[in-house]
């Protein structure tokens, strides 16, 4: 199927959210809300501009392989997909969080890294992690995981965490 427009790839929550009063700012304003509808193909007031909504760490293959003229995605994306053949043009500033390494109430992290033992890691974003534990000299094992990073160092899984955080409240 053709579309000779402008096809955006957005995915559902903060960001989209975040990237609504930008487009209106830009002139594009989506036909119906993406949090409510299912459709996945959402048309805007301009017959030009289309989006489509899709899993935050898949925008950037959307782009990359032309499904997509353009994505909005978090730099976490980005540097987890690892950008080939994807050029960041600007920074939208939307959905300010930071990267977090976090351990459990107890755990001795300064004399285990001291001491230059192996630490276990759980993590959604090993790339991220595995360049800031190689950038201290820190040996670690990555755990990958896809959600509730808090519940692994209390059960036993991993000793530290590397998660996105907004407020930390959750940790």
């Amino acid at each position: 199927m053709s579309y000779s427009g402008i096809t955006l790839a957005l995915s559902k929550g903060r960001i989209f959210e975040e990237t609504l009063p930008l487009l209106a700012a830009a002139g594009i304003t989506p036909s119906e809300n993406p949090e409510s509808s299912r459709k996945l193909i959402i048309g805007t007031d301009r017959d030009d501009v289309r989006l489509i909504i899709v899993r935050a760490s898949d925008v950037p293959t959307y782009v990359q392989y032309g499904a997509a003229d353009l994505g909005i995605a978090g730099k976490d994306v980005l540097n987890e997909h690892g950008g080939n053949g994807l050029y960041q043009p600007l920074d939208l500033q939307i959905a300010k969080c930071r990267m977090m390494v976090a351990v459990r109430e107890g755990y001795d992290y300064a004399g285990t890294v001291k001491q230059g033992a192996r630490i276990r890691v759980a993590t959604k974003y090993v790339n991220a992690a595995r360049d800031h534990f190689a950038s201290k000299g820190v040996h670690i094992d990555l755990i990958k995981l896809y959600g509730s990073m808090e519940l692994a160092p209390l059960v036993g899984l991993s000793d530290v965490i590397v998660d996105l955080v907004s407020t930390g409240g959750t940790l």
